[in-house]
């Protein structure tokens, strides 16, 4: 350890990056995943029969009410300093609601120290559903009542969630993070994301600083109806424009989840989610959090909505990798400084009004790039700050260049029509920040 802060020390006093070696906190953390606990996890959900939310909240062994319970007693027991509360809605009759219904997040907040207000959620959704289907004339329609009381395992969709939920706050409770780590089993995702839109709704009204969303659904098996396996990636999507928030994050998890998970590759989706399809990553993209899914390249659509989506066609050891992912991700974030702030008030050519933009130029010369940019926050432990780019057309970060503690830099005869850049903050342990992009704001038209 000495030597490596020597080194950085030289790194930093002489512009250059400081290398881009493993934390080893988060490799801790990442070894710490135990596939027999997600496994036993997994078995417990499937023996509440049911987690559908219009089934009993009263019974002691079956159905949503004892399943989130359960969830809440075993992280309460994980460590006396995770908040966990039954974080509880009120939901009148709508659309897919076809009563009344009160729907129960389970919520556990392992508090930060130096940066407590900015988050970070891990979260699945616990509550589960069997399709039973009737005979409506020419048509077949869902059979309301019998779906309540028919046995829905949901296994993989989303037990498997709920299992990397869990266990992530089981490992990562016993660490102190620099910003909060909020772990969510959300409830309603089967009748319309119902749970975390009311969880993300609540945090916009009480302007929350959420870092990311890691939403983890049907990540539990390897193994797809045409008999495709795929046990060493996953797929992560997330919403467009290319450089969105949320399609930000994904670029920062897949670079920091292979570097800790070198065994998977995050095989990064440009598109919000599945084809026609929607997750409990959704509410948050669509008021701007940055927000992605993880999910198994191997979907079984025959298991999923049925009675045998069981533990029996489930993989543990597939979802505790993808729970590994996770938790490198969530650990290093939780651990990194704030992005750089690159905006700043400029008066549009157009209209004169004062508008929100990157600061990014031309420079003096008109040929160069010269961007500058602000730190976020007191950080005591900031080595400096990273310059990347890429060409436009580029899914990814190409080339990367150390700027050390300055705030300012120019590529000299680098034109900004042609490239994207970005900036991102660097402590000294290794842990990075997301890229703060800089995108050239479109004039108002007149």
């Amino acid at each position: 350890m000495r030597l490596y802060l020597s080194l950085l020390l030289v790194f930093s006093l002489h512009g250059q990056a400081p290398p881009k070696s493993l934390n080893p906190k988060v490799e801790k953390i990442v070894s710490s995943v135990s596939t027999e606990r997600i496994a036993a996890t997994l078995q417990r959900l499937e023996a509440f029969g049911t987690r559908n939310i219009f089934s009993s909240h009263e019974h002691p062994t079956r159905g949503v009410g004892a399943a989130y319970r359960w969830i809440a007693d075993s992280m309460k027991a994980y460590s006396p300093r995770l908040q966990v509360t039954l974080d509880e809605h009120q939901l009148k009759q709508s659309g897919r609601v076809f009563r009344d219904v009160k729907i129960v997040n389970v919520v556990a907040v392992l508090p930060g120290t130096t940066q407590k207000d900015r988050h970070v959620i891990i979260s699945g959704h616990y509550d589960s559903l069997h399709i039973v289907r009737k005979k409506v004339g020419e048509l077949e329609r869902m059979d309301q009542e019998a779906t309540v009381a028919a046995d829905a395992p949901g296994v993989s969709d989303d037990g498997s969630g709920t299992a990397a939920v869990m266990e992530l706050a089981r490992v990562m409770s016993q660490y102190e993070f620099e910003k909060t780590i909020v772990f969510v089993a959300f409830a309603g995702e089967e009748y319309g994301l119902l749970g975390a839109n009311e969880y993300a709704k609540r945090a916009k009204a009480e302007k929350t600083i959420i870092d990311a969303v890691l939403n983890n659904d049907i990540i539990g098996n390897d193994m797809a109806g045409n008999g495709r396996a795929a046990n060493s990636s996953v797929r992560l999507f997330s919403e467009d424009p290319i450089d969105s928030p949320s399609r930000t994050l994904a670029r920062y998890v897949k670079e920091v989840g292979e570097r800790y998970v070198p065994s998977m590759n995050v095989n990064a989706v440009f598109r919000a989610d599945r084809f026609g399809r929607g997750g409990d990553h959704t509410p948050f993209d669509r008021i701007g959090y940055p927000a992605v899914r993880f999910t198994t390249p191997s979907e079984f659509y025959a298991n999923q909505h049925t009675g045998s989506d069981t533990f029996a066609n489930a993989s543990p050891a597939y979802a505790a990798r993808v729970t590994q992912v996770n938790a490198a991700v969530a650990a290093a974030l939780a651990w990194a400084p704030p992005a750089p702030d690159i905006s700043t008030k400029t008066r549009s050519v157009t209209s004169n009004e004062e508008v929100e933009g990157p600061s990014l130029s031309r420079g003096k010369t008109g040929y160069d790039a010269f961007l500058k940019w602000k730190e976020v926050g007191d950080v005591t432990d900031l080595a400096g700050f990273s310059v990347v780019r890429r060409d436009s057309t580029a899914p990814f970060w190409e080339k990367e260049q150390w700027v050390g503690i300055g705030k300012e830099f120019r590529l000299v005869d680098v034109s900004i029509d042609d490239i994207v850049l970005g900036v991102k903050a660097v402590d000294k342990e290794g842990n990075e920040s997301p890229v703060s992009v800089y995108r050239i704001v479109p004039r108002k038209l007149p």
